[in-house]
């Protein structure tokens, strides 16, 4: 998706939820905010043939085919973000925003063609302009609120692309450039300041693809997705 394509659907977000909120009449604030990303991949732990550069498998010491294994981390990344947002709405509200966000974490890769396994962590990490538009509730201060989030890949750190060279020929495929996901969570409004917990979830993979060759022990795929709990500060200017 080119850049033009990503402004035009930034764009129909915020035209659908300018008509939303002119048909109810009700409110309107614009602010900055800003905080922190915590975030891990999730994914399940899979033995999967190595490839040399040729796409031929690779060889072990003792001729045979390696087989690594590639294993989930629990430990979090810590991450930025920050941008603008919009409210529309007073007690019931639609809120979009355009946020520059930094995600990441971490895998294992049990590397087996050596008669003792050498083990070597893997930590990602890459920015996305995410297009969350979320519908809310307001009582007094506190707001509770949820909605889809839009995620379009803007930097990569590269580290994941190069981990699963070794393992895919079809490379382009097995790394989504965008994705789609949800967020959940509530804040409180202290006059023009406000605080927002959210959590995260995504329902397409950041990377995904089957492994060539023979797996071992059942089906061996790969399918990562990014959870993260966000913590933001936001700014209201108007």
């Amino acid at each position: 998706m080119n850049i033009l394509k990503k402004v035009a659907c930034i764009c129909l977000l915020c035209i659908c939820a300018v008509s939303t909120a002119k048909a109810q009449k009700k409110g309107f604030a614009f602010g900055i905010k800003g905080g922190v990303n915590l975030s891990r991949l999730t994914m399940g732990d899979v033995f999967t043939t190595r490839y040399d550069d040729n796409g031929n498998p690779y060889l072990g010491y003792d001729g045979k085919e390696v087989k690594d294994n590639l294993k989930q981390s629990f430990s979090t990344r810590t991450g930025a973000v920050g941008g603008i947002y919009m409210r529309f709405g007073r007690t019931i509200f639609i809120q979009p925003e355009v946020l520059v966000s930094t995600k990441g974490g971490s895998f294992e890769i049990v590397q087996m063609d050596r008669e003792q396994p050498v083990s070597k962590i893997v930590n990602i990490k890459y920015s996305n302009i995410d297009v969350p538009l979320l519908i809310g509730l307001k009582g007094g201060p506190i707001r509770i609120l949820a909605g889809p989030v839009t995620s379009f890949r803007i930097g990569d750190n590269q580290r994941l692309r190069d981990a699963f060279k070794q393992y895919t020929s079809d490379l382009n495929n097995a790394l989504s450039e965008a994705s789609f996901g949800y967020q959940l969570g509530a804040g409180i409004d202290i006059g023009n300041i406000s605080l927002d917990v959210r959590k995260e979830g995504s329902f397409t993979n950041l990377a995904s693809f089957q492994v060539n060759g023979q797996s071992v022990g059942g089906d061996a795929s790969i399918k990562q997705k990014i959870s993260s709990w966000q913590v933001t500060l936001g700014l209201k200017l108007l």
